[in-house]
Parts: structure tokens; sequence; C-alpha cells
């Protein structure tokens, strides 16, 4: 908690506008500044207080004085053969932390990182296989899309054609359990989606992946409107309790309940995230138990093949195999996607990041 306060004092980051505008209050100074400051910083990507130029010189050296603008240090970038990123990040503690920049026909989408490490043990997960550290503060998770925004911005200045690709889609599926850093993560939503003065992402276009923690997530709509996505990965209790222990806690039917009961809004859905394991979860058997579970909750299905690597034992389904489990959830109405993943090459895909370079 004190290292925690610290950066609070510190970094520009950390503060909601109504924060700052409580802080400029104290210091004699119009709370309106504030928008002014949160203009500067996340639409103008601007680091130094002295370039802010409709403040007073008094308020950049007060700024300058008590308040640094945050960057987060790119130590490693890796390039797939596909075009994905993966950028490794050294902490100010020494932790590393990994995002991961995916292109998409038009536009780009950002993973990002929430914890360092993962608590929840997931056993086809690596992230989860290096353990915990600690979580990621609210500056350290806005650095992240920020910070990806201002190195786009730079290659698309030097760059001859017009047709350039915006980040537009965030995805909190990288390092970490996102509702297990509630607060902070909740936090770094409100700036990332504020389209007035904060980074201007849509609600519609930022999704936070969970393990299905349950009391968090019926706790959510009311701090923030993003897009949910739950990882399901099994259609029994038993086989769930061995891949996710989470479920020991929050079994599949008190999830699903929530689920059901979840304020998605309107033209909203809850999507499932479903990883294809070879002989554990992969056969028609699970694909009618899935359907019979998911009956009930307006959702799609993302089916992800298992990305393997010589630390674990799972194998992918077959190529028939996943195309017989997706044609199957078609024909039960479900909209079915198989997510081919990106970045393998760079062990960048799902499952894979655990903030080690190459």
């Amino acid at each position: 908690m004190e290292s925690e306060k610290l950066i609070k004092m510190k970094y520009i980051q950390s503060f909601t506008l109504n924060e700052l505008y409580h802080w400029l209050d104290s210091k004699g100074i119009k709370p309106f500044r504030g928008r002014q400051i949160f203009t500067w910083v996340y639409k103008h990507q601007e680091d130094l207080f002295d370039r802010m130029t409709d403040l007073s010189k008094e308020i950049r050296a007060l700024l300058t004085k008590e308040m640094r603008v945050y960057r987060l240090h790119l130590e490693h970038e890796q390039r797939s053969k596909d075009g994905s990123r993966k950028m490794l990040y050294r902490l100010e503690d020494g932790h590393s932390i990994e995002s991961v920049l995916i292109p998409e026909r038009d536009h780009y989408t950002l993973c990002i990182s929430s914890q360092v490490g993962c608590a929840q043990g997931c056993r086809f997960c690596l992230t989860g296989a290096s353990g915990f550290e600690r979580n990621l503060t609210d500056t350290e998770i806005i650095a992240q899309v920020r910070d990806v925004i201002h190195l786009l911005n730079k290659e698309n200045q030097n760059q001859d054609s017009q047709e350039t690709k915006k980040l537009s889609n965030i995805v909190l599926m990288g390092m970490g359990e996102p509702l297990a850093n509630y607060h902070q993560v909740v936090r770094a939503l409100a700036i990332i989606t504020d389209s007035d003065y904060g980074l201007g992402f849509s609600h519609r276009k930022v999704t936070l992946s969970t393990a299905g923690l349950v009391k968090q997530m019926q706790t959510l709509p009311n701090d923030s409107r993003v897009q949910i996505a739950v990882s399901l990965n099994a259609t029994t209790n038993q086989t769930r309790d061995w891949l996710m222990p989470i479920n020991k806690k929050y079994s599949i039917e008190k999830l699903l309940d929530t689920c059901k009961r979840y304020p998605c809004g309107s033209g909203k859905i809850i999507t499932f995230e479903y990883v294809l394991l070879r002989d554990i979860n992969d056969s028609i058997e699970d694909a009618k138990r899935l359907v019979n579970l998911l009956k009930p909750i307006r959702s799609k299905i993302n089916l992800i093949p298992f990305n393997a690597n010589p630390k674990m034992t799972f194998l992918p389904p077959t190529e028939k195999d996943c195309l017989n489990f997706q044609t199957f959830l078609i024909n039960n109405n479900f909209t079915t996607f198989i997510r081919k993943s990106k970045g393998q090459d760079i062990s960048a895909a799902c499952g894979q990041l655990r903030a080690q370079k190459g």
C-alpha cells in the first residue's frame, strides 16, 4: 500500500480527473485546469509540463516540481511473421510485464496485462505457471495503452503511405486476472474509456477477460461498461476444477448464473472463451454439454485451439475435431469463431505470456 501511495503522489496518470481537481484546488489553482492537463497528457501525448503552453508558468513549475508523467521502459520488442509485436516492459521495481500489439484488417488490437504474473493457476497457461508477484497500478495499466498510441503515432508520421491503421481495440487478456486487481483496473478503465479528456476508447471496443471471479463480476457493471469475456474451458465441474482452480470456489453453475444476470445492455452479449485441449474438452459430448449450459445466456463463443509449448504436456485439438466442435455449436444457433492465435512464433499467443526476453 505504501508503494502505491508513493506512485499516486508521483505520477499524473494515477489521478482521476476529480482527484486532480481537488489537488489543484488545494494548491489554490482553478480546478478546470485539470481538464487542460489531462488533454495534454492523453490527447496530445505530452510528457513535459513545461510544454503545456495554455497553463501559467507558475502552474507548470508546480507540476514539474511535484509530479511526473509516466512512461514504461521498453526493454525488448519481438515481431512475429504475422505482424504481431510483443513488448517486454521493465517496471521501476525490476519486475517485467508484456503487452501484445495485434494487427487486424483495418485496425490494431492491444492486449494488455493487469498483474505481474498470475495467481489463478490455470494448468494450460504459462503466465500462471510462473507465479504471482504483484498487482499493476492504474498508472502502469494506462501506460501500456498510452505508450503504444505514442509509438504508432511516431511510426505513422514516418510512413509515406496515408493508409495507416489506428489502435481501436483493447483487451485485458495479457498477464494476470483483471478482476483480482479490481480497484486499479477499474480506475485505469475510466481513463482508457474517457472520451472527453482521457484516451477515448469506446466501451464496446474494450474487453475484460476473466477466469470467473463471480463476486467482482457482480460489481463490475456498476463501475465500468466495458465488454466482458469469460474463460470457461470445460463443461463439467470435475474437468474445470482440474484445469482452473477458481472453479472450486465458484462452480460452473454459480458462474453461469452470474452470466445469466449480467446486465449486458442493448446489443451486447457475453463472450465465452473455450480453449480446446485434445482428449480433455474437445469431444462432441463436450459440445453438447456446452450448448445446454449456454442456452439461457445471450452469448457468442470463441474457440481457441491450445497453443502448444514445450513446458506443458497438453496438445492442441486436431483440425477435424476443432471444426466438428464449431459446426455442432453453429448448428445449434451459437455464433462461434475459431480464434486463430497470432504471434505464436514469438510466444505472444493466448496463454503464452510470461515476461521473459526471447
